[in-house]
């Protein structure tokens, strides 16, 4: 049989949900504030997959203006009845101090292309929804994390389950009693919690520990679906927590699927891959997947477990990698064209307002200043390689210091690297290095600013970055990129682009870094930006354990 090397997501797709409808395998995955919502990839053998859809992506159904960092979409479960998909998602609001501010909705498409509906709003008592579908029954009951802002030490207060009617008030709103059904273990943490039915028993599978290297899977079940809940003899089915050198850490949040012939079982799972010696995870949280096993005891083990395994056997393949390993060229087509799948922005349903392509270019409308958690003009797409080159060439003119546009690697407003287009006070153009990496976790630019490059005021500029594990450099060229590129600035350490560094303690930031092109105009008057084309390049790097 094949066998696949984990990540199979590679790069920020954290939080898995996995459906199989006939001979076609999805996983659903959080996109927190990079619109659209959630990414849905297909596979047919669990080996190779594609993105296939962003399914949020209006704003009847997400507007995440104002969200924090690592706020907005979290954990969004996919589900099939039968007849149509099932969504549902957390829209969260505030998740930092004392309180957290979690809107959990519902929507159903019958493919998974569309069209998706408008939301059903459901409730704010807590995160990570999901929805089971009754085999037996064939009621819908809505799971999700309660929170208790009295709890210690972080709200969490066990697994809320209630019926969900699909037919009250034209489309739906959850009916009957609210219960606690499961308050976890002394990992503690519980979040998570997707259910399942086989041979008379309820399985209540749950994330615990947090999301950093205490994660774990924590497996239940009961024979009726109010409980009481007994908890697995191992009590976390897989987790890295006790194996600190194995390749993936921070493993948990996990989804079961079967195989059409039913003989097998798979567990998809979130996981990191830290560099340096501070154990970083640059590409965020990743989707990855084990192979499982109903015991003879009717409980379900991780084959070779608890510890997540980096190459395992999947029915289907051979993966090929070709795909992930080519360089990737992003042109922009005719007028109203539309972005490749691969680029998101921040947070706004309203994309008129920060981008356009109009003759053959990117037009970026400048906005708010990078890091705004309202509306800022930034394209991007994630980085899924630990070492890459990127390039574009921009066509700017600014007056003032208060305008500037193109090149960034970004986590969030409290870590990024920005090459900019920009001008002096009397209106001379030159080049500008922004970096938070020495005032991190404040997440204010590093001062002095390093000195900047005077350019002629007119002109394209070609700009260009690599990133070899934690070494990112930057570079430039003038006139549109006929003169070879220099070197700008210093090495800076690209590591902070990560979880670990994302202004937050310990579970607070949950995303990745991304690389793209932005334009800010603080002056208020919109000024654009044009962008000819953006490169992305793979590079095997012989200093990297993951990726040779």
């Amino acid at each position: 049989m094949p066998m696949v090397r984990n990540p199979i997501l590679p790069g920020f797709n954290a939080d898995p949900s996995i459906v199989r409808v006939g001979e076609d395998y999805y996983i659903a995955t959080s996109t927190f504030e990079w619109f659209p919502g959630v990414q849905i990839h297909h596979s047919r053998d669990l080996a190779n997959w594609e993105l296939v859809v962003r399914p949020l992506s209006r704003k009847s159904q997400l507007d995440m203006r104002g969200d924090p960092d690592s706020c907005g979409v979290w954990a969004p479960c996919l589900t099939h009845d039968g007849s149509r998909f099932w969504l549902v998602y957390t829209d969260v609001k505030r998740k930092d101090g004392s309180f957290k501010d979690c809107h959990n909705y519902i929507v159903s498409a019958p493919a998974i292309t569309g069209p998706w509906s408008d939301p059903v709003y459901a409730n704010a008592s807590g995160f990570d929804p999901s929805l089971f579908h009754d085999p037996d029954t064939g009621r819908k009951w809505f799971v999700n994390m309660l929170i208790d802002h009295r709890a210690r030490p972080r709200g969490f207060a066990g697994i809320a389950l209630q019926e969900f009617d699909p037919a009250a008030d034209g489309g739906g709103r959850l009916v009957g009693p609210r219960r606690n059904v499961f308050r976890g273990t002394d990992l503690d943490l519980v979040e998570g919690p997707h259910l399942y039915k086989r041979n008379g028993w309820y399985y209540l599978l749950t994330a615990e520990g947090g999301t950093a290297y205490e994660h774990a899977c924590t497996l239940a079940r009961a024979r009726d679906i109010w409980g009481p809940y007994e908890t697995h003899p191992q009590k976390h089915v897989l987790s890295a927590k006790d194996a600190p050198f194995a390749a993936l850490q921070r493993a948990g949040h996990g989804d079961l699927v079967d195989t059409p012939d039913g003989r097998r079982t798979y567990l998809v799972h979130l996981s990191g891959r830290p560099i340096t010696q501070k154990r970083r995870c640059v590409l965020g949280r990743e989707t990855a997947i084990q192979e499982a096993y109903w015991g003879d005891d009717d409980w379900l083990y991780v084959k070779n477990g608890p510890v997540p395994s980096l190459h395992v056997d999947v029915p289907g393949g051979p993966p090929d990698d070709s795909k992930y390993w080519a360089e990737q060229r992003y042109t922009f087509g005719g007028d109203g064209g539309a972005l490749h799948k691969d680029f998101q922005w921040l947070r706004t349903p309203e994309p008129e307002r920060i981008f356009r392509i109009e003759g053959g270019q990117l037009v970026l409308i400048g906005r708010e200043s990078v890091g705004s958690w309202f509306e800022q003009a930034l394209v991007a797409r994630r980085q899924a390689h630990f070492s890459y080159d990127a390039e574009t060439v921009v066509d700017f003119a600014p007056g003032d210091e208060r305008q500037f546009a193109g090149l960034t690697a970004y986590y969030c407003r409290y870590n990024f690297f920005y090459l900019t287009v920009t001008a002096d006070a009397d209106g001379q153009r030159e080049l500008l290095l922004m970096s938070s990496e020495a005032s991190f976790p404040d997440g204010a630019l590093e001062t002095p600013l390093p000195e900047p490059v005077r350019i002629p005021n007119e002109g394209k500029v070609r700009l260009a970055l690599t990133i070899r594990g934690d070494r990112l450099q930057f570079y430039y060229a003038l006139a549109g990129g006929a003169e070879p590129l220099k070197e700008i600035g210093p090495v800076y350490d690209a590591s902070i682009l990560s979880d670990e560094c994302g202004g937050h303690q310990a579970h607070g930031s949950f995303t990745g870094a991304f690389v793209g092109m932005a334009c800010s105009d603080v002056n208020g008057t919109a000024l654009p930006a044009r962008f000819d084309y953006f490169l992305y390049r793979p590079v095997r790097d012989a200093s990297d354990r993951y990726e040779v």
